[in-house]
């Protein structure tokens, strides 16, 4: 069931992700050659606190960390540690969550380390600009009033990503969010236009296109959290939270 929310809680959910964005960019920063993730991982820790938030992925399902850090072919919810240290020509996937008031902000970029192949370069654009497109879809239909469905949105992202010779990962998807961090409905990056759950005022959605040069195949590492592509190809990853308020279509997350 999903639950539409109030301008009340629309305000609680601009705080979370105004502090998921900023928690981002602290931890954006610290990726540079020689940090460790688990360093990375402490930044984004206290800067939420800090704010008066909670890291929302610290212990959720078990998870040790704040902030879910993935490198290079791992795709999502890589493991912060003290033993892993960041090099030049590294990918970064920083993937953060803070809860405020009881409401969520979830977020995610891709971020290169030092000198990066202009094929990481390119992967991760295109996967920003597929988010964006799907983006400009929500605002554009929302505030037009034309019908809009969770098919149009993963349609945007997939023949996009199609289309730059890329694949999306079809096996983890976007999300509901609110007072949980994950709710329904689920928002695949792939779908057929026209099909799916109506979007409408009061929604709020995490869109986080997963993007591989290679195959959008994946697999999970013997640790039950750390997900690499099944061909070993690089990954980029791009999300924010959208609210869509009776005010207009939001990207709560965005920190220009």
């Amino acid at each position: 069931m999903i639950e539409l929310k109030n301008e009340s809680q629309f305000a609680k959910m601009k705080v979370a992700g105004r502090i998921t964005g900023e928690a981002l960019k602290v931890g954006e920063a610290a990726c540079r050659p020689g940090a460790t993730t688990k360093q990375i991982d402490e930044l984004i820790h206290d800067y939420i606190v800090k704010q008066g938030a909670i890291p929302s992925f610290l212990g959720y399902g078990g998870f040790p960390g704040s902030a879910c850090i993935s490198l290079n072919d791992q795709v999502i919810h890589g493991i912060p540690s003290k033993d892993i240290v960041l090099k030049d020509g590294d990918l970064v996937k920083l993937d953060v969550g803070a809860t405020y008031d009881g409401y969520n902000g979830d977020a995610a970029r891709t971020v290169p380390v030092g000198c990066v192949s202009a094929e990481a370069l390119t992967l991760a654009r295109h996967t920003e600009e597929s988010f964006w497109l799907a983006f400009k879809l929500i605002r554009d239909r929302i505030e037009s009033g034309e019908t809009l469905r969770l098919g149009d949105i993963g349609h945007t992202i997939e023949s996009y990503v199609n289309s730059c010779g890329f694949s999306v990962v079809r096996k983890y998807v976007g999300h509901g969010i609110g007072r949980n961090m994950h709710e329904s409905p689920d928002v695949p990056n792939y779908g057929k236009p026209g099909r799916g759950q109506r979007v409408t005022v009061g929604m709020a959605l995490a869109v986080e296109p997963m993007v591989n040069i290679g195959s959008g195949e994946v697999k999970e590492l013997s640790d039950g959290w750390t997900v690499i592509t099944a061909d070993g190809s690089l990954s980029s990853h791009y999300e924010n939270t959208i609210l869509v308020t009776d005010k207009g279509v939001i990207a709560s997350t965005y920190i220009e």
